[in-house]
């Protein structure tokens, strides 16, 4: 059985739920708590709003201040992720342990995981597939040359641009190595 609460952050309303063995989904905020609502039951039509555990609550709340711009660490949180390849649990295992304001690349990814280039795509698919979005922090998963790359949640990259900005991280392009002549 799954419970789940929409809460409201400086960044609209977001959703999570869990189950006796921990948090298995997170909606970043959308801009109404019908527009959580909607989904996260569309992940889990059977979950029934409730008072989460301690534990829940503590990671509500973790968010809520991660959305004011307060460095949290999600790290403690405990996880349900369900049913998941081995290769989509180590990519999530590797992309948890970066740390507030600390991006990787899904290229950088796929060689902690041993893989070629290729295995860039596998990582892309993961982050499209993560159940708990922020706590699994995929928005710290750059594309190529430290590009914004895509991001499936409300907003697009824009909203991935957002979080990383409250971490601080900085996504300007460096200027040119080399000036031009002007002649």
């Amino acid at each position: 059985m799954h419970g789940y609460q929409v809460i409201e952050t400086a960044s609209g309303f977001a959703a999570i739920a869990w189950n006796a063995a921990g948090i298995t989904s997170f909606r970043l905020p959308e801009r109404s708590a019908a527009a959580a609502e909607r989904a996260i039951l569309r992940r889990l039509p059977d979950a029934v709003p409730g008072e989460p555990p301690e534990d829940v609550a503590g990671t509500i709340d973790a968010a809520r201040r991660y959305f004011d711009g307060e460095q949290v660490d999600f790290s403690a949180a405990r996880l349900d992720l369900g049913a998941q390849t081995p290769l989509f649990a180590k990519i999530y295992e590797i992309v948890r342990a970066l740390g507030w304001g600390e991006t990787t690349t899904y290229g950088a990814v796929a060689r902690a995981l041993g893989e070629g280039p290729e295995g860039a795509r596998d990582v892309g698919q993961a982050m499209a597939a993560n159940p708990i979005p922020l706590i699994i922090p995929c928005h710290r998963v750059l594309a190529a040359g430290g590009r914004i790359g895509g991001f499936s949640a409300p907003g697009g990259s824009d909203s991935k641009a957002k979080m990383l900005a409250i971490e601080g991280v900085d996504l300007t392009p460096p200027a040119p190595a080399q000036a031009g002549f002007a002649f």
